[in-house]
């Protein structure tokens, strides 16, 4: 059935030039064999901490445009990650691969327990949360809850906040999230980003940056309690913008002038991409529309400076 769907949605998007076409497919005794065509393209590796703001900007309308044409479909990729788009920086194109994950939207087996569509009851809820909880060590050992179940499909590292917290009704926006993390990968030129391995350590490395606050009010939104008591971990966190020039070395100039990213628009696009709820996230449409990718890119001089000024 998982191969039956990976090829059902690969013949469903067959018209969309940035999305690996099926060819055919065919079994051959006990193996069945998708025939796809080959694209041309470099390692991600070779070429991400070396890429100039135009650079970024046209690999990002690139994976959007096929974002877009995915999420049009109601169908969730489910494994952004680099691998997972073949791009040439020399042709400035790049396809979308790997569909083995892909789901159409709404095709939960369990009901939504989360909170996150009353978005302003739950900012009361999280806001009195966070003002009166104590933070208690430890954890219950005699935990009697039911388990939950919810898809955590996807590559760690890259699964947005809704899939650690079990979130039964995901959408296209863990896609959205995906490709945040891919950018905020090539500023802070370290691949991968996040190296956790596990659900666990994946929700810790979030909280050193978004904070405990933003991380209880997130976890509240998916009727889930989230508790940090490690004192590495700060309640308001810090901005992608420090982190990203933390992990550069970059804080400073020589002169003693703080450094900031540039350009703004390339900043507020990371953080409507990796933004907590994913009702305020930013969707594959808005995406295209933002001022970072809609600007024109008629050779201008901008495009080509360091993003650190």
């Amino acid at each position: 059935m998982r191969i039956l769907n990976e090829l059902d949605l690969l013949h469903e998007l067959r018209d969309h030039d940035s999305i690996c076409p099926l060819i055919t497919a065919f079994r051959h005794q006990d193996q069945v064999i998708a025939v796809l065509p080959y694209f041309r393209h470099v390692d991600f590796r070779l070429f991400f901490r070396e890429m100039s703001i135009s650079d970024i900007r046209t690999y990002f309308r690139s994976l959007f445009t096929a974002l877009a044409a995915v999420h049009q479909q109601a169908i969730l990729h489910r494994d952004i990650k680099p691998t997972n788009f073949l791009y040439d920086p020399r042709r400035r194109r790049g396809v979308l691969v790997d569909f083995g994950l892909a789901e159409r939207q709404g095709t939960e087996a369990s009901p939504c327990l989360c909170q996150h569509r009353s978005s302003e009851r739950n900012k009361r809820i999280a806001a009195s949360y966070c003002a009166t909880h104590e933070a208690i060590p430890g954890y219950p050992k005699d935990d009697r809850r039911p388990t939950l179940r919810a898809n955590r499909a996807g590559t760690r590292g890259f699964r947005a906040p809704e899939v650690l917290f079990k979130c039964t009704a995901q959408s296209t926006k863990i896609d959205v999230w995906a490709a945040g993390v891919i950018l905020l990968t090539i500023l802070a030129r370290r691949f991968p980003f996040f190296n956790s391995a596990d659900d666990i350590d994946a929700v810790i490395e979030l909280s050193h940056i978004f904070g405990n606050k933003k991380m209880r009010a997130c976890a509240l939104l998916h009727g889930r309690v989230f508790e940090c008591t490690l004192p590495t971990v700060q309640d308001h966190g810090y901005s992608l913008e420090k982190i990203i020039l933390w992990s550069n070395n970059r804080q400073r100039h020589d002169n003693g002038e703080k450094v900031k990213l540039e350009p703004e628009d390339m900043v507020d696009f990371l953080s409507r991409c990796l933004e907590l709820d994913p009702e305020t996230r930013m969707d594959s449409d808005e995406a295209l529309e933002h001022p970072f990718l809609s600007k024109d890119q008629n050779g201008s001089s901008e495009d080509e400076m360091d993003i650190f000024a």
